[in-house]
């Protein structure tokens, strides 16, 4: 059983240490790949939405990720009130605010 044992280790015993480098090659590469083409897109885009969160005032038109078209009458805290017509207002939560953006039917600039 002993014979077997030796059989299998490696000859010289020094290459273990780079096969074991190269035998997490690939998942360092897939993981790299993934950094570079998912997650770093992925926070780069929620960063410039906190942006525009931040910088949000009254006047401007936005839209909401229920499809609401607006604009900003007051904005409180994390609140902010839409007036998607004439007299009509909605509170709606900051964060569910998707962009500025023009109402249909508005003339752009």
């Amino acid at each position: 059983m002993i014979d077997v044992a030796y059989a299998m280790a490696q000859p010289g015993g020094e290459g273990g240490d780079v096969n074991a480098l190269m035998s997490f090659l690939p998942m360092i590469l897939i993981f790299a790949v993934f950094y570079l083409l998912l997650i770093r897109p992925q926070q780069k885009k929620a960063k410039e939405h906190r942006t525009l969160l931040e910088n949000l005032k009254k006047g401007d038109s936005v839209m909401t990720q229920g499809g609401l078209y607006g604009k900003i009458a007051a904005i409180d805290g994390q609140v902010v009130v839409l007036e998607i017509a004439d007299k009509v207002r909605v509170k709606v939560s900051r964060a569910h605010i998707a962009g500025l953006a023009e109402a249909p039917g508005e003339p752009t600039s």
